[in-house]
């Protein structure tokens, strides 16, 4: 009884797969030895598909559920082991299984930037990131063409390849869609869609899928985006002179800050300050004036008057204006006017600013000699 119970237990009588990683794609059954005998339970799981390989031949595939390793279950291995002993011997089959399931934020990145014509700026060079999924949709074809006879095959060994083809047709898409650089933002989407389309085909013929495909960020070399910066800045402020007054403000502030810079950088922080005062000010010393120079006085405000004649106001007159209408008689100093700053209507006698529009004409000149 002892050794027909070892000579049993020599024989596999159930054959499964319980999955306890994160990254397995394939698995394979472990015989040690053993060999599987006609009739053993085989359990596939959902998300699980079983490979048999016989003899370096791949069998048979089978899909999730509970299998009887019987002739009419196995009708490929069953040709190719030809039951010799009565469907009763053991066979020696290796037995992959394979993970169906989505594999989820896998990362991919552009490791060199990538070279394209914007628009707007020229050549550029951006990089972009983000995250992948995928799947086996061909258990058969993907360990034919890419696990081969590896006996546990992760996520990890696949990954760096799927990340190479997305780069390239990355590429492709960014440098044939015209999309200017700062839009691409707007249009992650898309481009997402138009990627995994260029990029499907290609893994379709290891048997992988690419469900979902996002782009998280597209970005320009550092130094463009910092020239960027200082471009909306300046749209912001709107004027020069009030940007140059704000990067100094920075520069000072920096200076101030820095204790590496001693009395030089208080005094450099100081003189910025004070010219920048003075500009804004209008004072002496500013930028752009000679040290000593006083700055010229504003131009004078032309004054407007009206004239009240027979009950009604006219005007409003210049001063030139009324040096015209004295001239021709139509003022007088009798006449009333009023400007801003008089106190009530005034006749143009009383005024001091019209006054010399009255003075007396010169007598005729003397006689020729």
């Amino acid at each position: 009884m002892a050794l027909f119970d070892f000579i049993s237990g020599e024989f596999i009588d159930v054959i499964e797969w319980t999955d306890d990683t994160r990254d397995t794609l394939v698995w394979r059954f472990e015989r040690r030895g053993n060999a599987i005998k006609y009739g053993a339970k085989l359990t596939v799981r959902e998300g699980q598909a079983a490979v048999f390989v016989h003899e370096g031949q791949l069998a048979d595939v089978f899909t999730p559920g509970l299998y009887m390793l019987e002739t009419n279950n196995m009708p490929i291995l069953t040709t190719l082991q030809h039951w010799d002993h009565g469907f009763n011997s053991p066979f020696k089959s290796e037995v992959y299984f394979v993970n169906t399931t989505r594999f989820q934020d896998l990362k991919w990145g552009t490791k060199n930037p990538i070279m394209c014509r914007d628009p707007e700026f020229g050549p550029v060079r951006i990089r972009a990131f983000g995250t992948y999924t995928m799947r086996v949709i061909d258990p058969a074809l993907f360990l034919r063409e890419i696990v081969g006879t590896d006996g546990e095959f992760t996520t990890d060994e696949i990954s760096y390849q799927i990340r190479n083809i997305i780069v390239a047709k990355f590429g492709q898409v960014i440098a044939s869609s015209g999309i200017p650089v700062l839009d691409m933002a707007a249009n992650t989407h898309d481009l997402g869609k138009l990627i995994a389309d260029r990029v499907s085909p290609l893994l379709a013929e290891y048997g992988i899928a690419l469900p979902a495909f996002y782009i998280e960020n597209i970005s320009l070399p550092e130094a463009v985006e910092k020239a960027l910066d200082k471009r909306t800045s300046m749209g912001i402020v709107g004027d020069l002179s009030r940007y140059t007054q704000f990067s100094a403000a920075e520069a000072m502030t920096d200076a101030a800050g820095n204790p590496a810079g001693g009395g030089m950088a208080a005094g450099l922080g100081a003189g910025m300050g004070m010219a920048m005062a003075g500009q804004m000010m209008g004072q002496p010393g500013a930028w752009g004036q000679s040290p000593g120079q006083a700055a010229p006085p504003p131009p004078p405000v032309e004054k407007v008057w009206h004239i009240a004649s027979g009950g009604q106001t006219q005007g409003p007159f210049s001063r030139a204006d009324l040096g015209k209408m004295a001239a021709q008689g139509a003022l007088t100093r009798e006449t009333h006017v009023w400007t801003q700053g008089l106190d009530g209507w005034q006749r143009a006698g009383e005024v001091n600013e019209l006054a010399q529009l009255f003075t007396v004409m010169p007598p005729p000149p003397p006689p020729a000699d």
